[in-house]
């Protein structure tokens, strides 16, 4: 896939330059958990910076639903940007009108400013193109540098790319590249390992890497949800932590069991509580053995001893989803921060190639210091997914040569 990239640009000194970013962090009690998504923007940053660029940074946080809210403040992200740039980055009031035309008058070249959360404004997510036009007003130049957010088509992403002279930035240029050598070119055998609460929105992915891996570990509430589906008696799903689904789903799931059966390797036993709480004492349970009245939340050791195994026998690893509730620290993570480390004990070792994906499995690496380790770490969650389903994305192909 040929995309413009701000290699294509040529000289940009003195231009305004409208920089979409994905900023939208995890905060655990008011603070920031994990700094990766806006460390991982910096190259891009100071690039036009270093150029003499006036950088605008669009970005978002949350989900406002179109109204201002301060709870949904990029404060915060302008002050945890200004740290790891090395210089002030002020945050604008709004992300259009006076506010934006105020600072684009004050700014000299080499200035970067951050605009306030793109989502306080309706027009956004319903990509309204009168406010694209706002957004883009006294700008030359759009560079979309937000993999994760490139799979909605909202104003930030698509709308202004329709208006001013448009340019991926280098993650991602970077993601599309990593992450097509992968689906394109893997060292084999090729494992997939996706876990998540709801298997309804994961279907399509599911049975894209059952076509494109060799074998998949389906972890986490879609991995339960499979073996309700398959007829385990002992499994409700009446349980609160399960998603309701139709039967259309059911049928769906039963066909990729048909189709990829063998290559599917499903969870055999899993940590349980007596309800659904952070501090719940924990007990491990084979999967015949959970009582309707036990909650999961996690893998238990037997299931991430299968998983390890498969991991031993891959040449490279794709992984999306936290197989627990890993913010839950330090009785429910169990499961996903061992697989973090047996991953990145392979990798360091030159044994596995490994392709992590998905805001919360990034936040897992931050928390058991693998993130350094892996082959590839992406900043997006369902861009990511979506990627690998074979989806065009619409932030992306807008910026196809």
């Amino acid at each position: 896939m040929k995309i413009r990239t701000i290699e294509n640009i040529g000289d940009v000194r003195g231009k305004y330059i409208l920089l979409r970013d994905d900023f939208n962090v995890q905060f655990i009690h008011g603070k920031i958990t994990d700094t990766f998504r806006i460390s991982q923007s910096l190259p891009t940053i100071r690039k036009l910076r270093d150029a003499g660029a006036r950088v605008a940074i669009c970005a978002h946080l949350g989900r406002p639903d179109g109204t201002p809210n301060p709870k949904y403040s990029l404060l915060p992200i302008a002050l945890a940007l200004s740290e790891l740039l090395g210089e002030p980055v002020p945050l604008i009031s709004d992300c259009i009108g006076a506010p934006v035309a105020d600072a684009q008058k004050n700014m000299s070249d080499g200035d970067v400013v951050l605009l306030e959360n793109v989502r306080f404004h309706a027009g956004e997510e319903k990509n309204d193109p009168a406010f694209a036009r706002e957004l883009a007003a006294g700008f030359d130049i759009f560079v979309n540098d937000a993999f994760a957010v490139s799979h909605r088509a909202h104003a930030s992403t698509v709308g202004v790319a329709k208006i001013l002279p448009s340019y991926a930035g280098e993650l991602l240029a970077s993601e599309i590249n990593a992450i097509t050598h992968v689906m394109q070119d893997p060292a084999r055998p090729l494992l997939g390992l996706v876990s998540s609460a709801k298997i309804k929105s994961k279907i399509g992915v599911i049975r894209a890497l059952g076509k494109l891996c060799d074998k998949v570990i389906i972890a986490g509430g879609i991995g339960t949800s499979i073996l309700v589906a398959m007829g385990n008696k002992s499994l409700s799903m009446d349980a609160d932590n399960l998603e309701k689904y139709d039967e259309s789903t059911n049928v769906q799931i039963l066909e990729i069991m048909k189709d990829y059966g063998d290559k599917i390797i499903l969870p055999i036993e899993k940590g349980v509580g007596p309800e659904w709480a952070k501090d719940a004492p924990r007990t491990n349970k084979m999967m015949n053995d959970i009582l309707p009245g036990d909650v999961i939340m996690d893998e238990g050791p037997a299931s991430i001893l299968e998983y390890e195994r498969a991991i031993d026998n891959a040449k490279t690893i794709i992984w999306n989803g936290t197989v627990g509730m890993a913010e839950w620290q330090p009785t429910w993570s169990v499961g996903t921060f061992a697989l973090a480390h047996h991953i990145a004990a392979r990798t360091r070792a030159g044994k596995l190639e490994s392709i992590v994906g998905g805001g919360d499995t990034v936040a897992a690496l931050g928390a058991t210091n693998t993130e350094k380790d892996m082959t590839y770490v992406s900043t997006g969650g369902g861009a990511f997914l979506e990627f690998i389903e074979g989806r065009e994305l619409p932030g992306i192909k807008i910026l196809k040569e």
